[in-house]
């Protein structure tokens, strides 16, 4: 029961002196751990032989088998922080991150019964169900304390909390394969005794997040900090209830455009290995393009600190207006960069479209704070994130689909991205429509206390 206790709204309140320099290194324990799920991949091919070793057995698991676990995680990451946002609110972030710490920690441990008694239903129950929502409850749980303690820096505060969430597979693949190889023998891939070990250092990283999280008490606020001297327009004093937020249209207008900012993101990272070397066939291997997806991933990570800090300055709003307009023209000239043959174009383009993706990501709680006030942004964040589902399927069947009809139809390969690219443009020419159109929640949606 003390252990119980210890997790209580009421025991997290920050005692005077409390440093909230501590909150974001809590919040990037659990981000940096949740964001495995980006290097899931390294664990495709093993799973293929695990009764084979070193090669597929017919009564080894298919690919297309193992790509449900990863879907269902994604899945369940939406569905899960739009499900329990509103109890988040409620119970405080130190019991959410611990509920997150014992689903993803769980998910690892049942993957591993399952991948032990070879049923691939328990890997997609573990990794898959569970562990999707301990992405769900991590993913949220340290935004609302970060924008209460950062009042003044929102942006800069969120992005750096979800900055750990895009680099978390840098640290996740590497681990992983060096644990696969350490435990590798004749007999086994290794790969129980991976999923085992990652089970409790991962859980050990996340426990630090729940011991170290506080809440800052009532009326706390940044020495010199003055709300009424930094109103902006979009930035209210009020609070909306999630019920209420999910009914007004700025919470659909933002819906859609972050749906398009990752559909259009993440389009591109789901197939940027193959797109590179179709464009540029006699200038990229294999091993180049195998480097530009982590110069992908490198600016997906930077892109989330930089561009949600820059927004403080700039403002929510004028942030997206960047993201989106500039995006449309990347977009657009990418099938005219791919025929002009400039590698170091195409790649500067992309590396700057995939920071504005991750930017995307790390500036919307803020947003939301700016629109709907501080009393449930975690929940209206997790209800948000089913914009984050929808665009995981959108973008990736946009740009398969239409490269293979495009190929059917005779088309070279370097050309067959042209389409979708266009398609990514006027997707987010919407988004910079949607995002003109947000203005300030009308006051009769605002929270009245009773």
């Amino acid at each position: 029961m003390a252990v119980l206790s210890f997790l209580d709204r009421e025991r997290s309140i920050a005692a005077p002196g409390y440093s909230r320099w501590l909150v974001p290194p809590a919040a990037l324990a659990i981000h940096l751990c949740i964001g495995q799920a980006y290097a899931f991949s390294v664990f495709k091919t093993p799973l293929t032989q695990l009764i084979g070793i070193k090669a597929p057995a017919p009564e080894d698991w298919k690919m297309s088998s193992l790509a449900w676990i990863f879907s269902i995680a994604l899945g369940m990451l939406g569905l899960s922080a739009a499900m329990f946002g509103k109890w988040l609110e409620k119970v405080g972030p130190r019991r959410a991150m611990a509920a997150a710490t014992a689903c993803f920690s769980g998910g690892f441990f049942i993957a591993a019964l399952g991948v032990k008694l070879h049923v691939l239903a328990l890997v997609y129950l573990g990794y898959g169900f569970l562990g999707g929502i301990g992405l769900g409850l991590g993913y949220i749980s340290p935004v609302s304390t970060l924008i209460k303690w950062f009042p003044d820096r929102p942006g800069m505060a969120t992005g750096m909390a979800i900055m750990g969430f895009g680099g978390g597979a840098m640290i996740g693949a590497p681990l992983s394969t060096l644990l696969m190889r350490l435990f590798q023998s004749p007999t086994s891939m290794g790969v129980i005794e991976t999923f085992l070990s990652m089970g409790a250092i991962y859980g050990a990283f996340m426990i630090f997040g729940v011991v170290t999280v506080r809440i800052p008490s009532p009326g706390w606020k940044p020495e010199g900090y003055v709300p009424s001297a930094q109103t902006k327009k979009l930035v209210t004093s009020a609070n909306v209830d999630v019920e209420n937020a999910w009914k007004t249209p700025q919470f659909w207008q933002l819906w859609i455009v972050l749906c398009v900012n990752v559909t259009a993101g993440i389009g591109i990272l789901e197939h940027a290995a193959p797109m590179i070397r179709d464009m540029f066939p006699n200038k990229i291997t294999t091993d180049s393009a195998t480097g530009f997806v982590g110069l992908l991933s490198l600016f997906n990570l930077v892109g989330r600190f930089f561009w949600s800090s820059l927004s403080d300055l700039l403002g929510r709003k004028g942030t997206y207006l960047i993201y989106l307009l500039l995006g449309c023209v990347l977009y657009a000239s990418l099938p005219t960069v791919g025929r002009s043959g400039s590698v170091v174009l195409f790649v500067a383009s992309t590396c700057l479209i995939l920071s504005m993706y991750g930017g995307g990501f790390a500036t919307i709680p803020a947003y939301l704070r700016d629109l709907f006030g501080t009393m449930h942004v975690s929940a209206i964040h997790g209800r948000l994130l089913t914009a984050w589902s929808t665009a995981a399927v959108l973008g990736p069947v946009l740009v398969n689909y239409i490269r293979d009809f495009e190929l059917k139809r005779g088309v070279p390969k370097a050309e067959a991205y042209s389409v979708t690219l266009y398609i990514m443009a006027g997707l987010l020419f919407v988004g910079l429509v949607s995002n003109a159109l947000v203005s300030p929640v009308d006051p009769k949606h605002h929270h009245q206390e009773t």
